[in-house]
């Protein structure tokens, strides 16, 4: 029977029912035993739509809450579509899968908490022999150390999302021994999106082909992620002779930023750089942004990918047009092959337009298929995905470099109007990208 693709309609929809049919049976005849669900109200039941019973599983772990609910149902929706396609198997593996949430339902972001509690059980459960996830880099920080060292040599984690660069690069700014500190077991993490200091590069590239000549840089306060995304924009603009008048934090709780924006217009700059998320207050930033410094053909906004969303344009209205969001690699129109074949099934079944991540939470769901048919267990799992070669993939070719990181970095910027519009793909070089590392 063949499990056919979720709308994206509430958490509670997916969590309680809609999937139901699906939840594990018994089978005697199965060749294996029959891999359990993780038992955790933070997943969804199981799903699996091959013959018999599934002998391994797969998870992923996104906000199923907040403003990035619609997004990382997409991105679950992508990952069905794989398994569906793979007739739930990986090289002969019989493959079940889980969607399950690390966000908090007041606030709609993850949080380290249940971060840990997801890791800690997919890492006790035998069954699961890969997680897809996560998102938010933060969330994999806690993750990562957990599921490096889980019984049977560790928990493969591919990121559709993440991009903090000190998941698997050194950097003056990243801290406690990173990347090291994060892999006490074995190196078990990879991720199919270019990191930060490619995105650094790319925005700040952009920001001076555009004839940026000083840009204001503000972040999301006691965000890492956040502030790690400032540093490389800083590093790269440095190198490329933009002066960066202004770096400074916005509290994510405050109910107005028009201070905080007279600030900014004091130092008459060329372009604003948002480095955050849209659910940090995001929408309230933007609209403060225009009130003070004008539309956003005058004093440019720019922003990394956690802005570019559909819900920064729902949320701040009018006054998100003309801003700029970058996203690392290929938004989902300039996709080609099986991209543009997993797109187009995609907008077949949501009605609507496809979230700039979805295709790479299918492209990681690939590799995981593909490691375990290849590895197996758990140890032989990571040792293929560290040795994935893709070639004419979801998202094109790449390999999985010993760093974890994808080989090839190219950063897309849209433009909002009513949805993100892909303006230009910027492809930053070797020596800028090196200057975005070192902030």
């Amino acid at each position: 029977m063949s499990l056919r693709l979720l709308k994206t309609t509430s958490l509670a929809a997916l969590l309680l029912g809609a999937l139901a049919v699906f939840v594990l049976g018994g089978n005697s005849d199965a060749a294996a035993p029959a891999a359990s669900a993780v038992g955790s109200s933070a997943c969804g039941p199981l799903q699996y739509g091959g013959k018999g019973d599934p002998e391994a599983l797969v998870v992923s772990d996104l906000p199923l809450q907040g403003d990035s609910k619609q997004r990382s149902l997409q991105m679950n929706d992508a990952i069905r579509l794989v398994l569906e396609g793979a007739n739930w198997q990986a090289g002969g593996v019989k493959v079940g899968f889980q969607a399950c949430d690390d966000s908090n339902a007041k606030t709609g972001l993850w949080t380290k908490a249940q971060c840990q509690a997801n890791a800690k059980a997919y890492a006790a459960n035998p069954s699961v022999l890969g997680v897809i996830g996560t998102y938010n880099s933060g969330c994999a920080e806690v993750m990562i150390p957990i599921l490096s060292q889980a019984p049977g040599g560790g928990v493969a984690m591919v990121s559709p999302g993440n991009t903090l660069m000190c998941l698997t690069h050194s950097s003056p700014s990243c801290g406690k021994g990173e990347p090291k500190s994060l892999y006490p077991g074995r190196r078990n993490y990879a991720r199919v999106v270019p990191n930060d200091a490619y995105q650094g590069a790319g925005l700040a590239s952009f920001a001076r082909k555009r004839g940026v000549k000083d840009a204001y840089v503000l972040y999301a306060g006691k965000d890492p992620t956040s502030l790690g995304q400032a540093k490389t924009f800083r590093g790269a603009a440095r190198k490329l002779g933009i002066h960066v008048v202004g770096f400074k934090a916005w509290n994510v709780n405050a109910s107005s930023y028009r201070g905080l924006m007279g600030m900014v217009a004091d130092t008459a700059p060329d372009a604003v750089l948002l480095a955050g998320l849209t659910e940090s207050n995001g929408a309230r930033l933007i609209k403060d942004k225009v009130a003070v410094l004008g539309p956003n053909s005058g004093v440019e906004l720019l922003a990394p990918d956690g802005f570019a969303q559909q819900s920064t344009i729902d949320l701040a209205g009018k006054a998100s047009k003309g801003m700029f969001a970058s996203v690392p690699g290929q938004v989902p129109q300039n996709l080609t092959g099986p991209g543009a074949k997993l797109v187009g099934e995609l907008e077949k079944d949501l009605g609507g337009p496809v979230e700039l991540y979805a295709p790479y939470a299918g492209q990681a769901a690939s590799v995981v298929l593909d490691a375990i048919g290849k590895g197996r267990d758990r140890t032989g799992t990571i040792d293929a995905v560290r040795s994935t070669s893709v070639r004419n993939g979801i998202t094109g070719s790449f390999e999985i470099l010993p760093s974890g990181d994808p080989s090839v970095g190219p950063i897309t910027v849209s433009v909002a109007r009513k949805t993100f519009v892909p303006f230009q793909v910027v492809e930053p070089g070797p020596s800028l990208v090196k200057a975005a590392r070192h902030g």
